[in-house]
């Protein structure tokens, strides 16, 4: 009887120890769930690595998406081809500017048609870009030592510049990215740059740069004056909301878009797999929020909130926020990637699926979502070729 009363005992113990851990398990935060609503077909996420070139990433992967969309087929194309070329031009830019000009291994999503244009493109086995003795790209002995030889260029020691340079500079690239190709074969058929673009037949020509800021008019073309658009490439400014009725139109009839971004927001938690902007005003929550966050120091409040354990409220983002986050440089050309789809959260807002360059790894295994506040509010330009743009809107642009 007492071995009994004992194990009952233990038995009810243990019952009630499991209905506690299933009851903490059922009011644990579910985090954000998502469901896809549209998503277009793309190419499998790379990985940058440790170089600043994910222009080049994002740039290569949209033209990749839009290969498919054409029906051309899938292609692995080189990212360290852009990089090789538009390093040589960059340095002779910054040495006609006699220094005054950002060199850096940052670019821009034209940068890959101004190099097809003038170049051609290659496929990733034809070059790869890594004769240094690593396995992924590491550029920071590139990047120190390119900015070194052309600072001791415009310096000028010889009072007037050798016709060496321009080789000694494409010595560097050539240790560490390789020598240009003249010709290599692909699929069983010899092609040049030139010829193996030609064949991908995109036209650079049916492609646009949009952005959208105040302190120059919209419906016109604008230079964005940020440091990596070294080419002084131009976008068309467009107000806030037709610039997302691009975003949205492009997405749900099947176009990708590069998307330019500034991924240094407090709210961009790419280990949780989320980009989003808090509301952090108690004022602007709802009733119930602000029973529950009116007791809390702003501190613990923003605490709480960043934990993002479940989906939060977020800021309604107006045209002057974007302005005075670009004017006040809280919003810079921070990193490049790809919009590849739509999503919608358990509570039925919107987000965008996004393609990184950080590998195949983390939560949602290189890509993340971001919420339609983030891309409205962080978004520096996207690229978009221009029949995804809405009718009415690329008559205003005067857009063909």
């Amino acid at each position: 009887m007492k071995k009994f009363t004992i194990f009952a005992l233990a038995t009810l113990l243990y019952a009630g120890a499991m209905a506690q851990e299933a009851k903490k398990e059922a009011t644990k935060p579910e985090g954000y769930k998502f469901t896809v609503v549209k998503q277009v077909q793309g190419t499998p996420v790379k990985d940058q690595f440790r170089s600043g070139t994910c222009w080049s990433f994002s740039g290569i992967g949209f033209l990749e998406n839009e290969l498919i969309r054409t029906g051309k087929g899938e292609f692995d194309l080189s990212e360290m081809w852009l990089v090789r070329n538009c390093y040589a031009a960059k340095a002779e830019k910054y040495v006609r500017l006699q220094g005054n000009f950002n060199f850096a291994g940052g670019g821009g999503f034209f940068d890959l048609f101004w190099v097809m244009n003038n170049f051609g493109l290659v496929p990733e086995e034809a070059y790869p870009g890594l004769k240094y003795g690593e396995e992924k790209h590491v550029h920071g002995e590139l990047d120190a030592l390119t900015k070194a030889y052309v600072d001791v260029i415009v310096k000028n020691p010889n009072k007037k510049l050798s016709t060496a340079w321009k080789n000694g500079f494409s010595g560097i690239l050539d240790a560490y990215l390789g020598t240009t190709p003249e010709k290599f074969s692909y699929k069983g058929k010899e092609y040049t740059p030139q010829s193996f673009a030609k064949e991908l037949n995109i036209n650079a020509d049916d492609y646009v740069s949009l952005t959208s800021y105040t302190h120059h008019p919209f419906y016109k073309k604008m230079i964005l004056e940020i440091p990596d658009n070294w080419l002084w490439e131009e976008s068309y400014n467009l107000p806030l909301d037709e610039l997302m009725q691009v975003v949205d139109n492009s997405l749900n009839n099947g176009y990708s878009i590069a998307w330019g971004a500034d991924v240094s927001e407090k709210g961009f938690q790419y280990n949780k797999g989320v980009a989003v902007i808090p509301q952090t005003n108690v004022a602007n929550l709802s009733n119930s929020e602000k029973s529950k966050w009116s007791e809390l120091t702003a501190k613990e409040r923003e605490s709480m909130i960043y934990k993002l354990e479940e989906p939060v409220s977020e800021m309604t983002i107006t045209q002057q926020m974007r302005q005075d986050a670009f004017d006040n440089y809280q919003t810079t050309d921070d990193h490049g990637m790809v919009l590849e789809g739509i999503a919608k959260d358990q509570k039925g807002d919107t987000f965008y699926i996004v393609k990184n360059s950080w590998s195949a790894d983390g939560i949602y295994k290189g890509y993340f979502y971001a919420s339609r506040p983030f891309v409205q509010y962080k978004t520096m330009n996207i690229m978009v070729h221009k029949n995804a743009i809405p009718k009415e809107i690329q008559k205003k642009l005067g857009i063909k």
